[in-house]
């Protein structure tokens, strides 16, 4: 069974972050429109997911700053 958790930025859903087998990581599944271009970015921790996509629903960050981000 995989683990997920919900994501909601300022009370809308916007997908889900799907637990690695490190259970460490989550993979990000986009299911708001402004967040399809995260769709499957693997970031360090769920707060870490939550606050990247935070930033790029509210318009404050780029993809590919957070893709650079994920990979240290």
């Amino acid at each position: 069974m995989v683990e997920s958790d919900v994501v909601e930025i300022d009370g809308v859903f916007v997908g889900a972050a799907i637990l690695q087998p490190n259970r460490i990581d989550r993979a990000f599944f986009a299911t708001h429109e402004k967040l399809r271009p995260l769709h499957g970015a693997v970031l360090p921790g769920l707060a870490e997911l939550r606050h990247q996509a935070a930033r790029h629903f509210r318009g404050t960050a780029s993809v590919a700053e957070t893709i650079a981000r994920s990979r240290g």
